[in-house]
């Protein structure tokens, strides 16, 4: 009999890639931009890069990097937990299992709707994240999609994706999130928001591309299970959903739905309005567990126990978001970030403006590998971006949509993505099917995006 050879785990690719940044800062050349605080904000000083003395790293940082990464990702990591746990006391109301067999029997009745379910959810997280910027958040829904999709017939894949990639060409397609276009345009120092229409249309051809793909994969594994590239792994959602008896939605958990409901609203409102972010948002969902419990009559034994068992569940993918994190402690201490940074501004300085534009975008797509934060990748780059656009005759706001989408599209498969890598872990998904699926749809949407830039340059002055 053959055996099967096993694709490495998620944290041994972590840990390989960390020993290449290692060997990267041999190779690069270091460098430094001058920096200044502008606002509260560092900002880099253009044409302020200098060579300074390289600073190898080496076993010592390898060793270090893990406890640095969980130190920079405290707030994410304490966030997964406390959501973990809390999710975990919603769940042992049966609550959120009703509600969804509410909807497998809606679709299950009404099959000419079913297949509108994945695009339609998928387009609402696209919504979230090109509003206000939904990210981390998604490992909090990662909870419910994944149910939610094996449920209906599909695989695991399809519940992570549903999230990740739904906010993956939402920030893509953004036209009022204030982490990314938001921040990016104030340091490039255009109108806040401006050029929103155009970027409605790019966020509606990104998101009709994406819903599209999954839509099509979510019908072909229903159609034959073994064509689905979580075949053969053993899914732990799966089960929860499957049998002949399910839970009832009884007054009680209709009311802890409501709850949910409301407190999802308030989410958005939060962070749109009041600025939330990370202690706010669990401290919301920490609320409505209690409150979940309060409703459900539970015990506060059995409300710790699901919320300790629930946060156990969320170990590895702590794990995976802080090692994520140490990746970029290696590249930042090793001085090679700038260096990459400058040689593509004097590159993309020889070429005509499209191709300097296309450019530009392709070099946030990879500088994304480095630092998948959209916000620090845009305080970052656009101090650089911005006037050297001005030096090409490109509008900044070409600039600032080469960096959404670079950071928006390219956040999907890589693997210093603590948001992305971390909900794998929680789906169970091994990355190797993940990126095996994922990676095609992103090479289609980044050949749209190479083509979304262009229209601006030619056909209308931005």
């Amino acid at each position: 009999m053959r055996t099967i050879k096993k694709f490495p785990d998620t944290i041994a690719i972590i840990l390989v890639i960390m020993v290449i940044f290692i060997g990267l800062t041999w190779i690069v050349p270091a460098g430094e931009y001058q920096r200044e605080v502008i606002d509260g904000r560092e900002m880099i000083i253009p044409d302020s890069f200098s060579s300074v003395d390289p600073n190898p790293q080496g076993i010592g940082a390898f060793l270090t990097a893990p406890i640095k990464g969980f130190i920079s990702a405290a707030f994410v990591i304490g966030f997964v937990f406390l959501v973990g746990g809390a999710f975990s006391v919603l769940n042992e109301t049966g609550a959120i299992n009703s509600g969804l067999f509410s909807i497998i029997k809606f679709a299950r009745k009404n099959p000419q709707y079913k297949n509108y379910i994945v695009p339609g959810v998928t387009a609402l997280f696209s919504l979230a994240g090109a509003t206000f910027g939904m990210s981390e958040e998604i490992l909090v829904f990662i909870l419910i999609t994944i149910p939610l999709s094996t449920a209906l017939g599909y695989d695991a894949l399809v519940g992570a994706a549903i999230p990740i990639i739904g906010t993956g060409v939402g920030f893509a397609g953004a036209f009022t999130n204030p982490f990314t276009v938001g921040i990016a345009q104030s340091i490039a120092q255009v109108p806040i928001f401006g050029g929103m229409e155009y970027r409605l249309f790019v966020w509606v051809v990104m998101t009709g591309i994406a819903c599209i793909v999954l839509a099509r994969y979510a019908r072909k594994i229903e159609k034959n299970p073994k064509k689905s590239l979580m075949y053969g792994i053993s899914e732990e959602f799966s089960s929860e959903l499957s049998g002949d008896e399910m839970p009832q939605l009884t007054l009680r958990r209709k009311i802890i739905l409501f709850a949910l409901l409301a407190a999802i609203l308030f989410l958005v409102y939060g962070v749109n309005e009041l600025d939330w972010y990370i202690n706010e948002i669990a401290a919301l969902f920490l609320g409505l567990s209690i409150v979940a419990a309060v409703i459900y009559q539970m015990s506060l034994q059995r409300s710790i126990d699901a919320f300790v068992n629930g946060a156990k569940e969320m170990m590895k993918a702590a794990l995976v978001i802080g090692l994520a994190k140490g990746l970029l402690v290696i590249a930042q201490d090793g001085k090679i970030i700038d260096s990459m940074l400058n040689g593509v501004a004097l590159m993309a300085a020889d070429y005509p403006r499209y191709i300097s534009a296309e450019l530009m975008f392709l070099f946030q797509c990879a500088l994304n590998f480095f630092i998948p934060s959209g916000s620090g990748q845009a305080a970052l780059t656009m101090p650089i971006m911005a006037p050297l656009s001005d030096v090409l005759g490109i509008s900044r706001e070409i600039a600032v949509l080469a960096f959404q989408m670079g950071d928006g599209l390219t956040n999907i498969i890589v693997p210093t993505s603590g948001v992305t890598m971390g909900a794998l872990a929680i789906a169970n998904v091994p990355y190797d099917r993940w990126f095996k699926w994922a990676f095609p749809l992103v090479l289609i949407l980044m050949l749209a995006g190479m083509l979304l830039i262009l229209p601006p340059l030619y056909l209308f002055t931005w």
